[in-house]
Parts: structure tokens; C-alpha cells; sequence
């Protein structure tokens, strides 16, 4: 079978070499891919967004399977197109990932639904949500921007200052251009987070993962939102009780709402969610798999990756059976240095293949020169995935391998996994 793979970071090296494993598989290429996705692919240069152009490439080359990764794609329609135009896809329609695309509208989803979230308000004056903001306890508020804002869209205001900057910021100044154009005000809620994962077809929901990542830069979660600077799973509060709460409370009642809205799911539902003392509540949901959850995820999927994507594009996903390992894996992400401000990119990077030694490297933001030398061509360079029999073995092994590469200005946080240890132990 010959498969496109669309996207060009961590995420679509990790499902790049996924779908490597796969005895079905006469050719995979990835659009436009990276140094990694390059070792086990051929890379095809077309960009995520040129959609006409990824059609045109698809039809030509008689593609099998087309595999949508990131989220914007999918929220513009890049699925629908591939579908009308007969190509079987792997991704949920535009209208079924308005639950990322559309914070309101998946708010508002969730409420119709029963399904367990925060108590939000949606606003788009910045006069009225300042106002409803001082009716409420300093502090206890979210400010979300409606639409997608490359993970930077949610802000936790500490004073009544902070809000109403945070307010007016998103909808006076534009902050995040339309996807800020109206945002919701959500209560703030406590509790461990977990990263919830499911393959959907209509109704059907396969076995569910859960991870946890790591969004800020800073050790003990400082500074900067960034897209993730690594992840560990299974999580050390993770249980049958609560995956079976998860699942009948969350997965399935959402895959049915979204059938009932016309707008049915068909790819990876990933749920982020806050185990609070009342139980599981959704925190967001996104239309595909995360980065960096997806770099633990590919080597904990036991399942072929191929058929599990080619019997959605199918509409047969009740054909097949995903298994995920329970052996602890653990993700660290290096960066560049000013990452997520400003960076240098270019810059040589050794050591890959000594990291290799000590578990999974994958690539995101990397690239080849014409000496063949490996460069640095992103924020989020690479990061190494290592496994164990228990959350500490796989965290050792993952930055035995991080202390294995190093470039110009390297900067990794050192404390991923580290809260799971004392869990591990007990």
C-alpha cells in the first residue's frame, strides 16, 4: 500500500516510523516531513497547507491512504477535499473537528450532552467579560480563545489585572487573530491532567491510552506555554475504575453526540482531561494525536498502524482490535535556545545515533544540509523516547539518550516523569 502522511514534526516522525513497521506497506512518503521521517519514508515537498497541491500529488500518485496528522488541516477541510475527491482518508471531517477547532461550539456540545466539564461563559465584548469576571473569585477563572492558537490560546490569570489584560488582549487587540475573536471565560479546575487518546469511527470507540505531558518550559512547570517538552504514560493515578469512568462518562457519549450532530468522528479523539475529587471532566478536546504524546504512543500501539487508520478511512474500525502496552515509556523533548520565542536554526547537532543506543530518537523540528550533516531547523528539535519496566527505568533511559546529543544552545527540562516516580515506587 502506498501511504501519505501529512505533517512535518514529532508527532509524523513517531507515526512515520509506526507505519515503517507495517508488513502491508510498499511506500510511505511524508508531506513535507523531516530528517527523521526521511530515515524511514521518502519526504514529499509540499507544504501541510497547500491542500489543492496534496490532492493533485494523491490522485497522480495513486495514493492508498491518506493520513492527515496536524490540527490545522483538519479543521480547514483538507479531509473533506481528499474525500470528495475518492481518496481514502484517515482524519475527521471539518464539521467534526470544530470539538478543537471551536472551543464555544464544543462547549456548548458538552453542555447539550451531559458530558462533565467546567462551568464556562462564552463572551465576545471584552466590557461584558471583564465584568463577569469581577463577579467571580480572583483567580478562579480560565481565559480561553475560541479558535486554534498553536497551543497558546489558554491563560490563567493569577490577579483581576491579569484577566483583564488577558481579556482585552484576546478580543480588543486581536491577540490570536480570529481564533480570538470571541473566547470563553471556563472555572479553573484542580487536579492531576491526563491525556486521553481513542481511535473513533462513528460510535465506535477502540481501547482508550492515557499520558501525561509537560507544557510549560520550566522545571516545576515555570515560565512559557510551549507545544511540549515531553510526556510520560501510563500515569501513576491511572486505573481500571477510572478509564471505565473515562470511557462511558466521556469517550462513547461523545462519539454519540457527534453522531447526532451530523458531524460524525472518524480518526484519534483525544480528550485532555482533569481528574478532580468529583470525578474525570474535560478540559479541551483536539481532533488527532498530540505532540509529544504521539512519540510514547507509536511504541506503546502493539497494534498495526496501518490497519487501524485504513479501517476508519473505511468505516470498519468494529473490525479491529487496538491494543496499547502497559510498559511505562517516557518522552524528552530538546529545544532551541530562546524557544518559544525567538531561535536560531541551522545549527549542527551530534550524537543521534549514540542516543539511538538507549531508546527511540524522533525528529521534529530537524533537517539535512547538503553534506549531509544533521541541523536544527525549528523550536522543538528532537526528542528521545526510552522504556522500562517501571516509570523510573524508562525515565533513566530517556535522558541517558538526551545526554547523548547535544547542539549549540540545547535546553531540555530535567524533572519529566519526575512526579510519577514516588507513584512508581509505592
Amino acid at each position: 500500500m502506498k501511504v501519505l502522511l501529512i505533517g512535518s514534526g514529532g508527532r509524523e516522525h513517531a507515526m512515520a516510523w509506526k507505519f515503517a513497521q507495517s508488513p502491508k506497506i510498499t511506500e510511505l512518503l511524508i508531506a513535507p516531513g523531516n530528517a527523521g521521517t526521511a530515515e524511514v519514508g521518502t519526504n514529499v515537498d509540499i507544504g501541510v497547507d497547500d491542500h489543492a497541491d496534496i490532492v493533485e500529488f494523491a490522485k497522480n500518485e495513486k495514493i492508498d491512504l491518506v493520513v492527515v496528522a496536524p490540527d490545522q488541516p483538519i479543521v480547514d477541510g483538507l479531509c473533506d477535499l481528499l474525500r470528495q475527491s475518492g481518496i481514502t482518508t484517515f482524519g475527521p471531517s471539518a464539521a467534526a473537528a470544530r470539538i478543537e477547532g471551536s472551543k464555544i461550539w464544543s462547549d456548548d456540545l458538552m453542555t447539550k450532552y451531559a458530558i462533565p466539564t467546567a462551568e464556562s461563559v462564552a463572551f465576545s465584548d471584552s466590557r461584558l467579560a471583564m465584568e463577569y469576571g469581577r463577579s467571580k473569585p480572583t483567580g478562579s477563572l480560565v481565559v480561553k480563545a475560541d479558535g486554534l492558537a498553536a497551543g497558546k490560546g489558554v491563560i490563567l490569570p493569577e490577579t483581576d489585572d491579569d484577566l483583564d489584560s488577558a481579556i482585552i488582549g484576546m478580543l480588543d487587540h486581536g491577540a490570536f487573530g480570529k481564533s480570538s475573536a470571541s473566547i470563553l471565560l471556563a472555572q479553573r479546575m484542580t487536579g492531576p491532567e491526563a491525556s486521553v487518546f481513542a481511535f473513533v469511527d462513528g460510535e465506535h470507540v477502540s481501547a482508550e491510552i492515557a499520558t501525561c505531558d509537560y507544557k510549560r518550559i520550566g522545571e516545576g512547570d515555570v515560565g512559557l506555554n510551549t507545544g511540549g517538552m515531553g510526556a510520560y504514560g501510563p500515569p501513576e493515578f491511572w486505573t481500571e475504575e477510572l478509564a471505565y469512568q473515562v470511557r462511558t462518562e466521556i469517550l462513547e457519549p461523545t462519539a454519540k453526540a457527534l453522531v447526532n450532530e451530523n458531524s460524525s468522528f472518524s480518526g484519534v479523539l483525544y480528550a485532555g482531561l482533569m481528574i478532580t475529587d468529583s470525578g474525570p471532566k474535560v478540559i479541551e478536546f483536539n481532533c488527532r494525536l498530540g505532540d509529544p504524546e504521539t512519540q510514547i504512543l507509536m511504541p506503546m500501539l502493539e497494534s498495526d498502524l496501518l490497519e487501524i487508520c485504513l479501517s476508519i478511512g473505511e468505516n470498519r474500525l468494529d473490525t479491529q482490535t487496538v491494543m496499547w502496552s502497559d510498559s511505562p515509556h517516557t518522552f524528552v523533548v530538546a529545544v532551541s535556545d530562546g524557544y518559544p520565542g525567538s531561535y536560531d536554526t541551522g545549527v549542527e547537532i551530534t550524537g543521534v545515533s549514540e542516543a539511538a543506543e538507549h531508546g527511540v530518537v524522533f525528529h521534529a523540528g530537524t533537517k539535512t544540509d547538503d553534506d549531509e550533516a544533521l541541523l536544527t531547523s525549528g523550536g522543538r528539535v528532537l526528542g528521545v523516547t526510552g522504556s522500562g519496566e517501571t516509570i523510573s527505568e524508562s525515565r533513566n533511559a530517556a535522558y541517558a539518550g538526551i545526554a547523548m546529543i547535544s547542539f549549540a544552545g540545547m535546553k531540555f527540562r530535567r524533572d519529566i516523569a519526575e512526579r510519577a516516580i514516588q507513584g512508581d515506587k509505592d
